[in-house]
């Protein structure tokens, strides 16, 4: 049955208590889906005017749908496919890694991105408003967008160093190709002897003026830095400023210009001598990595930092859609191009390293490295060697680098401007991003000091890394066992017009909750003291880590507790139950929608009244029905 048979009419006509979901046990859990009708409770019914003053088309959306995908492709596709992928598909097995990471983007990957679409589109909500689903996990969405703050201020310091690496690439010789007088044991990309390269000494010495250890503080930004991180932001505010009406106009550059460097570095590599002993090495399989848990851990972590799920930031840009954009075939699509870009990036990459190591006489697996050291160091000792314009590769791969950062970096910002205006709507959007932007460049010079290399890593690794897993755990239990699995796939089907698969409903209902349980678990039977470059940090900085990671994580007891405490008036049960009940403000924005929305979840509701447990069951995880679909299955 079509859609369109849903409209006001039947409203009008008395049809207008469609007696939907009325407490925890009447179609919210995992199995069970019988309605309420006739159980003489109210159902929660959202008035005209709750509705109409947050109607979808008060809020910006995509100019049009290319916009969209363009900006999930800029946003996914950023430095993690470029120099962490390679590194991590390397020393985790080589070829054998994918067939793990393949794996987890089916689970867990592919799922995780199209729930996260659909919730932010269904919703017309970014990743905080839009727990009006289930108000009781509200700290989940808090939760996310502390550790997206702490991402996206690194995050943009790290660009600071590409774009200081582009404007050096504008010299007669590249500054790092031959080592400087003043410069101690050093060799050079020309032949002279020394045990540390010009690249190295040049990055970690001159450019970042990196310190031995942090215990007497971090020192003061480095003024060229600053001034770098100052341009990152300024472009970032300016592609912001105006929110998806200008993201979207700049996701055209963002998405596709990458491609184009990937592809012209791809084939210039490829002509080097040793190009090709690189390109094997990068692909070898050492089966054995397979049966190694850290190897499947690395997977699920390379999967999260290139997809970008759980941070929130694909729920924002989906809540600029309209209600039946076709967010299936994006998922799709931009899952497939991130891996497929992850593994151009790694052909490149390794077949310029195989260059490198052709030409010092070495193994392969003496100039991998990972990280800033891949990007700062290797490829640009290469880039130096060329014989023809290393200038113009030099250009043409830091400024893809900066194209990949930004890219990423607005959808992070943007997701916590969206987060703030969703809860302030009167506060206006400029203002609310130039303040972020503000913020985030002075929060941002910790980064350009001496010091600043530990800090990241420190805040990389207990903002953006552990907490994650937490945060995504407890959202897919939320939609998928709290909000209840079945109502999730009737909001799909409503929205789309597309039954939920069985792939989706096994992936969201158990398997994505499983897998990423046992992640969890490992992590913590695993967890060492964190470390950088092999030094411990001081204990000061320890617990300033910690302490950064527990105010993320215990958003969602302080905010499940804070929202009991809300409802409650007559007793702790029925609190509890309205805290983890959907609110009226969630579902569709416009009036028409959300009546339609409680219509056709009534009729779904109706099937299934007289069935027995075990069709509900198979129904439910499984996607099976008696009857004829009314339409595909995604």
């Amino acid at each position: 049955m079509g859609k369109d048979k849903y409209d006001l009419r039947q409203v009008e006509m008395g049809n207008e208590n469609p007696g939907f979901q009325t407490d925890l046990s009447d179609g919210r859990g995992v199995i069970t889906t019988n309605g309420a009708k006739g159980s003489g409770e109210k159902p929660v019914v959202a008035s005209k005017e709750t509705v109409q003053e947050e109607d979808e088309s008060e809020r910006q959306q995509w100019a049009n749908p290319i916009e969209f995908l363009l900006s999930c492709i800029a946003m996914s596709v950023g430095l993690g496919n470029v120099w962490r992928f390679p590194f991590t598909a390397f020393e985790n097995g080589g070829g054998a890694f994918l067939i793990p990471y393949i794996i987890v983007l089916l689970i867990i990957g592919k799922p995780f991105y199209y729930m996260e679409l659909a919730l932010g589109q269904f919703s017309s909500y970014g990743p905080v408003r839009l727990w009006e689903v289930v108000p009781g996990l509200k700290g989940v969405g808090i939760g996310q967008m502390i550790s997206t703050t702490g991402v996206f201020t690194y995050y943009c310091s790290i660009m600071a160093v590409t774009m200081f690496y582009f404007f050096a690439s504008f010299q007669a010789e590249l500054p790092w190709a031959r080592c400087d007088p003043s410069w101690v044991d050093c060799s050079d990309s020309y032949g002279s002897n020394g045990s540390r390269s010009s690249s190295e000494i040049y990055f970690k010495d001159f450019v970042l003026q990196e310190k031995d250890q942090i215990d007497d503080g971090i020192g003061y930004p480095e003024w060229r830095l600053s001034l770098c991180l100052l341009f990152s932001w300024i472009t970032i505010c300016l592609v912001l400023i105006k929110g998806v009406q200008s993201s979207g106009k700049a996701a055209y550059f963002l998405a596709l210009f990458p491609y184009v460097v990937l592809i012209i570095l791809l084939i210039r590599g490829a002509t080097l001598p040793g190009a090709v002993n690189g390109i094997l090495y990068f692909i070898t399989p050492q089966w054995e990595k397979l049966l190694d848990p850290q190897v499947w851990y690395s997977a699920v972590t390379q999967c999260f930092f290139s997809l970008g799920v759980a941070f929130g930031t694909l729920a924002t840009y989906a809540s600029y859609n309209q209600l039946r954009h076709n967010i299936y075939r994006d998922a799709v699509i931009v899952t497939t191009m991130d891996t497929f870009t992850s593994l151009l990036a790694g052909f490149t990459i390794f077949a310029i390293l195989g260059n490198l190591a052709h030409e010092k006489g070495v193994d392969v697996s003496n100039v991998v490295s990972s990280g800033s050291g891949l990007a700062f160091i290797s490829y640009p000792e290469t880039i130096a060697k060329f014989e023809h314009v290393p200038q113009l590769f030099s250009v043409l791969f830091f400024l893809m680098l900066y194209t990949l950062g930004i890219g990423s970096a607005i959808s992070l910002v943007g997701a916590v401007i969206t987060s703030y205006c969703d809860q302030f709507p009167d506060h206006k959007r400029w203002i609310v991003t130039l303040v972020v932007c503000i913020g985030g460049f002075l929060v941002g010079l910790v980064y350009v000091t001496p010091g600043g290399q530990w800090i990241l890593d420190l805040v990389d690794h207990y903002s953006g890394g552990f907490i994650i897993y937490i945060l995504a755990l407890t959202e897919v239990i939320g939609i998928a066992w709290i909000y209840g699995l079945e109502n999730f796939c009737r909001d799909i089907e409503f929205m789309l017009g597309i039954k939920v698969s069985w792939y989706w409903r096994l992936c969201w209902g158990v398997i994505s909750p499983i897998f990423l349980l046992a992640i969890l678990l490992y992590s913590l039977v695993t967890m060492e003291s964190f470390k950088y470059g092999g030094k411990e940090y001081p204990a000061s900085a320890q617990a300033c880590g910690w302490a950064l990671f527990a105010v993320g994580v215990l958003q969602i007891p302080f905010w499940a507790v804070w929202t009991v405490c809300k409802y409650y008036k007559t007793s702790i049960p029925q609190a509890i139950k309205k805290a983890f009940h959907y609110t009226k403000r969630w579902g569709p924005k416009s009036v028409k929608s959300h009546q339609e929305w409680e219509l056709f979840k009534e009729e779904e509701k109706d099937k299934f009244r007289n069935e027995s447990t075990s069709y509900k069951v198979a129904h439910v995880l499984l996607g099976v029905y008696r009857r004829s679909p009314r339409s595909d299955t995604s």
